[in-house]
Order: structure tokens, then sequence, then C-alpha cells
């Protein structure tokens, strides 16, 4: 008799958190006007203290006029299999756009740069000045609810 594998399990919050600090792209579910889902796949930073999910884009994304009207959105972000994932949901609010060379959106903007990555000195200068010239903001989904799985497979 073949046994059947186990059934995936669910995560703890702490393993969910663990798998948003590990992985740096998800896909960004919003709301059309419709109703129906708008994903998109993004490059984010987890800010697991804060409980806040955060990506860079450019004020003139439709993700961010969807937000703006309804700010409910998710984030899922894949495991190490197919049955791993994470999800975050919540609600999310977007900055203001950069508009001067290190103001505080654009210095969050750098913050969210891995720390092994991020540029210093004239490269940050003209990281912050780049971001201004793209017209970029802040989306921050600040999650009230974690939830996912993980299939566990021996051998």
């Amino acid at each position: 008799m073949t046994q059947k594998p186990a059934p995936p399990r669910p995560l703890s919050d702490d393993e969910l958190s663990e798998l948003l600090s590990t992985q740096r792209f998800g896909t960004l579910a919003t709301n059309k006007r419709s109703g129906h889902p708008h994903l998109t796949t993004m490059l984010y930073s987890w800010d697991a203290e804060a409980r806040i999910v955060r990506f860079s884009t450019t004020a003139d994304r439709v993700k961010v006029k969807q937000l703006r009207r309804d700010p409910h959105a998710a984030v899922h972000v894949p495991g190490g299999d197919v049955w791993s994932f994470a999800v975050a949901e919540g609600e999310a609010e977007v900055s203001e756009t950069t508009s001067t060379p290190g103001d505080a959106v654009g210095r969050e903007l750098l913050s969210m740069v891995p720390e092994a990555a991020r540029p210093q000195g004239e490269d940050a200068d003209a990281f912050l000045a780049q971001a201004v010239a793209e017209r970029r903001v802040v989306i921050r989904l600040k999650v009230d609810r974690l939830y996912g799985t993980a299939l566990d497979i021996d051998g």
C-alpha cells in the first residue's frame, strides 16, 4: 500500500514572518473598480517588527490609483515548493511622491534596499535623484492577517 503524503500544514506567525523576510518578490493584489483582482509581481521589503510590507513604485501606476480608491490589498509570497506560501493582508497607504532628493520618502525608499546592496555616498545621492525623476512613492501594506502553509516531506 502506498502511503499518502501528509497534507500541507499551516505555518505559525513566526514561520510566516521568516518566509516574508527571506523572499524578495511577491505578488501584490489590489482591487479593480469591477471588484476583480489586479495582480502584480513586485520587489518588496518586510518590516517584521512594524508588520509592514513596503513596495517602491511610481506615482502613475494603476495599482497606486486602485489603492487610493480602495486600500484593501494582499501580497502572496512563494515558499520553497508549490505548497509553501505566505499571504499578508491588510490596508495599504500610498506615500506622497518623493519630490526633493533626500526627503523623507526618498530616505524610506533608500532604506528598503537590502543593506548589502544599499548605495552609499554619491551613489546614494544618485539613487535619491533618480527616485525624484521617476516620481517614486512607497506603498505601505499594514498587515493585519498572515496565513500560509508548508508541505513537510520526509526523505
